[in-house]
């Protein structure tokens, strides 16, 4: 096995977008061993999304850690890996990373992930967004996580959501630097562009 990288998953709405992010790991990048931490509310989300079981979910990363464990391998600086992605972030855990409450696996790994100075990814996901969400991603921001909403890209004209969810995950994996570039606006007519 190469590098490591922790995908956390929680429990917004999004689960798709997970699942590629690690379907794409696993047939471009084999050689990165993936560890993902998935909470409750994303398994809720993963049944009400899509038709991917847990087991099926769990069976596309290289190793599974119980959000409930703590003590796992990602809650420990010494642990080293590219990163975390977490895909879909909700405001809960957006809130829990902000302040530090590291209550579990997802938020202790984020934590970590934040002070040994390594790259977090947080694909978050709410819309609006309050004050007080927009207040805990700055500071987010700030401690130099990378606020990545989850955003379509029409400038690429998708003809399907499918289509916008894989060019929105391999963007999510480009910040590890992993893939082409997906600017995607290479080619585009001037007047497409105001």
């Amino acid at each position: 096995m190469g590098e490591r990288l922790i995908i956390g998953m929680s429990g917004a709405s999004g689960a798709p977008l997970a699942i590629e992010v690690l379907r794409q790991l696993g047939e471009r990048y084999p050689e990165i061993e993936t560890h993902l931490i998935v909470t409750r509310g994303a398994e809720m989300t993963l049944r009400q999304e899509t038709k991917v079981s847990l087991e099926e979910l769990m069976g596309m990363a290289h190793v599974c850690h119980a959000n409930s464990h703590i003590g796992a391998g990602p809650a420990s600086g010494s642990f080293a890996s590219m990163g975390m992605l977490v895909v879909p972030c909700s405001m809960k855990t957006v809130a829990g990373i902000a302040c530090g409450y590291s209550d579990n696996l997802l938020l202790r790994a984020a934590d970590v992930t934040l002070k040994e100075r390594r790259k977090l990814v947080l694909a978050a996901r709410e819309a609006p967004l309050s004050t007080l969400h927009l207040r805990n991603l700055m500071e987010l921001s700030q401690m130099g996580a990378v606020i990545f909403p989850p955003v379509p890209a029409y400038y690429k004209r998708p003809e399907s959501l499918a289509e916008c969810t894989r060019h929105t995950a391999a963007r999510m994996l480009s910040q590890f630097g992993l893939g082409e570039d997906c600017s995607g606006w290479e080619g585009m007519e001037e007047t497409d562009v105001e």
